[in-house]
């Protein structure tokens, strides 16, 4: 196992409060709330908060996005705009409107789930020991060998064959020979190397002939797959070895918070009563 890559699926609360984007009520910061907020800009007298900012801010950071000043600008800009609108909203009584109550009510909703995952992750933090059970109990189904090898690939039989039989007469020769006949453009500029891999990444074919190899020895008949057909050296093999625990720590972390929310979250929906209206949910 070369490296281990978890699907991190954990809902965040920021990525949530990011609707706040779309829905201008929620970025005014509240009069009585501007004191202990400092204000990052104000929009005809009403503040934006550093908080809201910080907040979208760092929801762009964990999306890739760099938290710079000109990001941060950026945010302010699209706030205000949204202000702005929603002043005009307000003035044509938009937000008397059923369609305004229903998506407030829609955002309510999600801003309180997201916080609900927010307390849960930081109410149910994934211990060391933990890790380490999970580390050694993963360690333990390593297992396999991974090789490393050359190749020379061309497309008749014949050209393999007449290689293999320059190989015989000079084995040395393998790498110049990669350089100047291999079809394989990712492998003949290094003399065929391939580096290390193992036999689930290769085709069938190739994997069979690899593995019966001696080390530094190379196949005496043409190996063919999909590709063509197949000259293989064999440089080295050693056994399958798990990453270092440091190395792959967070990742494992990651994967246990994720399955303890998992089954939270199946416990809520199984005590939950959900049910589905059928006209509802067919399609329009």
């Amino acid at each position: 196992m070369r490296s281990i890559k978890p699907r991190i699926l954990l809902a965040s609360a920021a990525s949530l409060l990011a609707l706040a984007l779309c829905h201008p009520a929620m970025a005014v910061t509240p009069a009585d709330q501007a004191a202990k907020d400092p204000v990052a800009a104000t929009v005809n007298g009403t503040p934006i908060g550093q908080r809201t900012v910080d907040l979208l801010a760092k929801q762009g950071a964990s999306e890739g996005r760099p938290d710079t000043p000109e990001a941060r600008r950026a945010i302010i800009d699209q706030l205000a705009l949204q202000m702005v609108l929603a002043e005009e909203a307000m003035k044509k009584g938009l937000d008397k409107t059923p369609e305004f109550a229903e998506q407030l009510a829609t955002i309510k909703q999600a801003v309180l789930a997201s916080v609900y995952v927010e307390d849960f992750i930081d109410s149910n933090p994934v211990t060391d020991d933990r890790v380490k059970a999970e580390y050694e109990r993963v360690k333990a189904t390593v297992t396999g060998t991974e090789y490393k090898a050359r190749h020379i690939l061309v497309e008749k039989e014949s050209e393999a064959k007449d290689i293999i039989a320059k190989l015989k007469a000079d084995p040395s020769a393998f790498g110049n020979l990669a350089m100047e006949r291999s079809l394989d453009a990712g492998s003949k500029a290094k003399g065929g190397d391939l580096g290390w891999f193992d036999l689930s990444a290769i085709p069938p074919e190739f994997a069979a002939a690899a593995s019966t190899l001696e080390k530094g020895k190379f196949t005496e008949a043409p190996v063919q797959t999909e590709f063509g057909y197949h000259v293989i050296l064999l440089e080295d093999s050693k056994p399958i070895e798990a990453p270092p625990l440091d190395e792959i720590k967070p990742l494992l972390s990651q994967q246990l918070q994720q399955q303890d929310w998992d089954q939270h979250l199946e416990a809520l929906k199984a005590k939950a009563k959900i049910e589905v209206v059928g006209a509802s949910a067919a399609a329009p």
